[in-house]
Parts: C-alpha cells; structure tokens; sequence
C-alpha cells in the first residue's frame, strides 16, 4: 500500500511540474510578442512624429520672409476704394507709406482739393478768389464788426455755415467759423486751398492758473486734445502744437505794443458745461494747464496736417475755476466793452505786418 501511494504522489507532483513549467513558457511568448507589437507601434508613431514635426519646423521660405519683416503700420485705411493699408514690412517702400497719408491730405488730393474750393465758397460766401494771404480765425460775429469798421475797402460775405470779409488793402480775411471743435478742423483742413501765409485764431478761453485774470492775453505753446476730433487726423501720441514762427511773430507785435501775455500748455474740450464738475477741475489742475477752451487743438492738428501755418492768440474771458468768476450775460458785454477791441487790433496788425515783414515757413513733405 505505502509503495502504490508514493508511486501516485510522484505522479501528481510531476503533473504540476509540467504545468507550472507551461505556464512560464506561455508568459514568455505573450510577453515576447507584447514586446514586440509596441516596438512596432513605438516605431510607426515615432515616424508619423517626426513627419508633423518636419512639417511644423519647416516653414515655407516666403513664410519666414513674412514672419521675419512684420511690421505694424497703424494708419490702415478703409477698404472703400482708396488705397488699403496692410501690415508692411520694416523694408517696405517709404512712396507706399507716403501715399495711403496724401490720399486723404488735400494738399496731394485732386478730388479732395476741387470739393475743398467748393465748400469753402458755399460756407463763407466768398469766391475763391477774394480770400487773401493772411487769415483771421474768431468764434465771434463783434470781431467781424470790428473788422469791418477799421477797413474801409472790406467786402463782407454771409455763406451758409460762416460769415467772412477781406481787404485787399491790409491782405487780411476775417472768418466766424462757429464753436466748437468740429468747426474748427473742417475750416483749418479747408484753408490749405488757400495756401495762407499765415493764419491767426483770436480766441477766448477760461483761466485755470489762479494768476490768470480777465484781459490777460495766452499765447499757447500746445493744447491737450480733449475734444475728439483730432483722432482723426494723427495718433493720439501726437501733440497739439501751432506754428513756431507764426507764434513767434505774435509775441513781437505784443511786446512792441506793450502787452504783457502768458505762454504754455492749455487744455482743448468738448465739454461745454463743465463748470459745476468739481472732478473735471481737478483734471485741469493735475494737467497743469492755463486755461481751457474748445477749439485751439483741432485748429493746430488739422492746419499741421495741412501744411497750413497757425498759430493763435486768446483772451481770457472769465475765471471759472470759482464759482464768482464763471461768464455771465453781464460780465461777457464788460469783457467785450473792454477788451475785444484790442484783440481784433492786435490782430489785423500782425497778419498785415507778417505779409512783409514775417519769415518763410518750410514745410516738410510727408
């Protein structure tokens, strides 16, 4: 019996043997064969890898040019038939640059200039022909009086948007334009038909500087623009400035008169009722400003774009910053009782002596 139960026992462990040993051998095929089919998947997705990567790290030599000469023009016109601004290279062609800026100055439009004759005549009333060499910009009908009664030989014309009179005698034209920034622009965009010598805005503006009084006389040296119109002539980057030499000019005609005046910077709105805004003031004051008015900016951004040389010089009619010192229907008949006339004077004098005795004023060719 012992003999037969370990003959058994031999056999039941020699089966086990053999399957435990099948067993190994079944695992190391599967494990082979695993092996084997990643290397292959390994294999095929490391190609198709490094053919997109060959594909991404291989730009097309004009889409390197491209990528390498990029450049930002921000002066991108409509596409309404004009010229179309694109992104230009660094290298590109200063003549294409130059061209998209005189398609839209009338100085180097055609088309523009011919409308620009036109309209000029329709507002003012004028023809082209009696408007003279040296202009004076108000925003006041009394200026125009004034004009008128210390030249005899004036003709006065009445247009659809503003009123003008000139003297061949004193080589001086007189335009009312309105009020305003808008106005502003369009008449200092359209003089330049008129090729001007020299054109001077009389103006009246509010005091900010506390040492600033009513009669005091400002001659700007530039102007914050704050009144946005002039968006649409340069980058807002660009300052407000009028013609050096014109302002130059003005400051010898004062002296030699007597007058003592303030230069610097003032602020250009078209916030017309902004007295009672006590966080407006005090974005006048942090500014630094002289004083505050609505049209000088658009009047030296769009005559600048123009080539037409400007400069300007403002009356300070009232004193805003308090309340006791805001323009009022009594204080404006004082101001112009007393002061006006010697504005309009000082005026008409500088733009008849700058006929003759002003410099020449080179203009840059943009």
């Amino acid at each position: 019996m012992r003999g037969t139960k370990k003959k058994t026992n031999k056999k039941v462990a020699k089966k086990k043997t053999a399957k435990k040993a099948t067993k190994k051998t079944a695992k190391k095929v599967a494990t082979k064969a695993t092996k084997k089919s990643t290397k292959k998947t390994s294999k095929v997705s490391k190609k198709n890898t490094s053919k997109k990567k060959s594909i991404l790290t291989k730009p097309s030599k004009q889409t390197v040019k491209e990528i390498e000469t990029a450049f930002v023009d921000d002066l991108q016109m409509l596409n309404d038939g004009g010229i179309k601004r694109k992104r230009k290279t660094q290298g590109a062609s200063l003549d294409a640059k130059r061209a998209a800026l005189r398609a839209r100055r009338i100085h180097w439009n055609e088309d523009k200039k011919k409308i620009a004759v036109d309209m000029l005549e329709r507002y003012t009333g004028h023809n082209f022909e009696d408007f003279q060499g040296q202009i004076i910009l108000t925003n006041f009908h009394y200026y125009i009086e004034r004009f008128n009664a210390l030249l005899a030989d004036h003709k006065y014309t009445q247009g659809s948007a503003f009123k003008a009179s000139s003297s061949k005698k004193a080589q001086v034209t007189i335009i009312e334009f309105g009020v305003g920034a808008a106005m502003a622009a369009l008449i200092g965009e359209l003089l330049s038909v008129v090729q001007p010598k020299a054109v001077l805005f009389l103006g009246m503006a509010g005091a900010v500087h506390p040492s600033l009084k009513v009669g005091d006389f400002v001659l700007p040296i530039a102007s914050i623009r704050a009144e946005g119109v002039t968006e649409h002539f340069l980058p807002a980057s660009v300052p407000a400035l009028p013609t050096f030499k014109v302002q130059k000019f003005i400051s010898q005609i004062l002296v030699e008169h007597g007058h003592e005046y303030r230069t610097g910077t003032i602020h250009s709105t078209d916030y017309r009722f902004w007295e009672f805004d006590e966080r407006f003031k005090a974005r006048l004051i942090e500014e630094r400003v002289l004083a505050v008015e609505m049209e000088t900016a658009a009047l030296f951004v769009s005559a600048f774009v123009s080539k037409v040389n400007i400069g300007a010089l403002l009356l300070i009619s009232d004193c805003p910053m308090t309340k006791d010192g805001i323009k009022t229907k009594k204080s404006a008949k004082g101001v112009f009782k007393k002061y006006t006339d010697i504005h309009i004077e000082l005026g008409i004098e500088a733009m008849a002596d700058i006929a003759e005795r002003g410099e020449n004023i080179r203009h840059y060719h943009w």
